[in-house]
């Protein structure tokens, strides 16, 4: 396992926060949580997508954060943050990223589910 790769175990996006501290979340930002499996047969391509989309968000004005984790049960768990959602529906609506949704339906997964939502209290703490 690789964790300095997409789809790893314990791997990070490059947004806010990174793996020196958490990024600096606030109210109003709009968190995505996307929960998922894959089915066996997925990689090579759902790795060569993935970093693809990541890309394509961290490029999105308003791009905060993002982290991914797999449990040992196989389920994946993303989470992506934007900062308003003006930002996040520029994101859900990019074409690139409703092609990858598509695919991830046809090729990638066994089921998913998203949750969208918007920050009303935000807290971190980080040992000095």
């Amino acid at each position: 396992m690789d964790p300095s790769q997409p789809g790893e175990p314990g791997w990070r996006g490059e947004g806010g926060g990174g793996r020196e501290g958490p990024p600096a979340f606030r109210e109003g930002h709009v968190v995505t949580v996307f929960r998922s499996r894959l089915r066996p047969d997925a990689e090579p391509a759902y790795g060569d997508v993935a970093a693809e989309m990541l890309a394509a968000a961290r490029a999105v004005p308003g791009f905060v954060d993002f982290a991914q984790f797999t449990g040992e049960d196989g389920e994946r768990v993303s989470v992506v943050t934007f900062d308003s959602w003006t930002s996040h529906l520029a994101w859900r609506d990019d074409p690139r990223h409703r092609e990858a949704q598509r695919r991830g339906r046809a090729e990638f997964y066994t089921r998913y589910s998203v949750q969208v939502g918007e920050v009303g209290t935000a807290h971190s703490w980080s040992l000095p």
